[in-house]
């Protein structure tokens, strides 16, 4: 728990730099939307955040959540995906301080995401940045899949087997 606590320390006192910087509101609504995404360990897109908000008690309203995202985006204190999910138009979220670098793994039927972390990921990038002669700033590397789920497993098997008798 003080790991958490500092690291929102840090990214709240990031924020106000930022803020301040900008020229923007720093506003109860803002650091309190950053508090609840650094409370999370998940990736969540707008409407996650917006009713974990109201669950709290919170009065904000949606744009002031999709606001907030795109400045704490823009401040490099959350990161933003795009998983490719069957809506390809949503954005998932999650924290960026205090986090290594890591790739990610979709399950296909029920959209869960797994981090995993290698070091090789660090060395593929740094060997291809130097042979390509790239500053490499940021990579992404998404794995599709099949979960180990049973409810996944299940429903995958079911498809197959009416693919088999059609």
């Amino acid at each position: 728990m003080l790991e958490s606590t500092s690291l929102f320390k840090t990214a709240r006192t990031k924020l106000e730099e930022y803020l301040l910087t900008k020229g923007l509101r720093r506003s109860t609504e803002r650091f309190a939307i950053l508090e609840e995404v650094y409370s999370r360990d998940d990736h969540f897109d707008a409407e996650d955040l917006y009713q974990a908000m109201h669950q709290r008690s919170f009065a904000v309203s949606r744009a002031t959540v999709y606001n907030t995202l795109d400045v704490l985006v823009d401040c490099g204190l959350v990161r933003k995906n795009q998983f490719g999910d069957e809506d390809n138009t949503k954005s998932r979220f999650e924290k960026a301080l205090g986090r290594q670098q890591h790739a990610h793994l979709i399950c296909v039927n029920c959209h869960r995401v797994i981090e995993f972390c290698d070091p090789r990921l660090q060395l593929i990038k740094t060997t291809v940045g130097q042979t390509l002669q790239f500053e490499v700033e940021s990579h992404s590397l998404v794995f599709y899949g099949e979960c180990a789920d049973e409810a996944c497993v299940a429903r995958t098997k079911a498809a197959n087997l009416n693919t088999r008798v059609n």
